[in-house]
């Protein structure tokens, strides 16, 4: 049980980064008032749970009925996390877990940022959601390790609320070096973790052929 919640709190801190979010929260709300960031940081958050939520309870009985096994969400999730986890290792922008140029500037321009580009694709973005489908797809269908995977996923969300109403200050007290010193650490735990679902989706795709028993 502790397993799981550890690795779903590294997966879910990497891929939906709370400092990094509340870093680029102070930059596109600088000029909003105290009462209104709040507002957008609480609608923000709710709808992100509400997204995260959707994909983890239903994103493998829709994957089953388009045909994808488990082996292959596996795979193909652990090609994921570990693209993700490399661009945060070089401290590089990636479309998975932040927003684009592009998604930047027309946040900009925008008074209410709460559902884009705050709920998604910052907070909830392709990363995270597909890290809640594999995670508890992991699960097997074991209830209480299901559980644990989405407590410990609204807890990120929490925690990443917490970040946006303090995000002058965490921007203030870490800076530039310390955002990316926390950014690299979690990336190569994200790497780690993506490196091994990939093993294990490969290994059950039965694409490799089992190793003949020693007597």
């Amino acid at each position: 049980m502790f397993k799981t919640a550890a690795v779903a709190f590294a997966t879910f801190f990497a891929t939906i980064g709370p400092i990094d979010v509340a870093a680029m929260f102070a930059a596109l709300t600088s000029s909003a008032t105290p009462e209104h960031r709040r507002h957008m940081a609480v609608k923000g958050t709710a709808i992100a749970a509400g997204i995260l939520l959707v994909f983890a309870l239903i994103g493998e009985t829709l994957l089953s009925h388009l045909g994808i096994s488990l082996a292959a969400l596996r795979t193909a999730g652990g090609i994921l996390l570990l693209l993700i986890g490399i661009d945060m290792v070089f401290a590089r922008s990636s479309g998975g877990v932040s927003t684009t140029a592009a998604e930047s500037a027309e946040a900009r321009l925008k008074a209410d940022i709460s559902v884009f580009p705050l709920a998604t694709p910052l907070i909830a973005g392709p990363g995270a959601m597909g890290a809640a489908i594999l995670l508890v797809a992991n699960a097997q269908g074991d209830l209480a390790h299901q559980t644990v995977v989405l407590m410990v996923m609204l807890s990120v969300v929490l925690l990443t609320f917490l970040a946006l109403l303090a995000a002058t200050q965490v921007q203030k007290l870490l800076g530039v070096t310390g955002l990316q010193v926390v950014t690299r650490v979690f990336g190569v735990l994200l790497c780690a973790l993506a490196v091994q679902f990939l093993f294990d989706g490969i290994a059950e795709s039965g694409l490799l052929p089992e190793s003949p028993t020693r007597h």
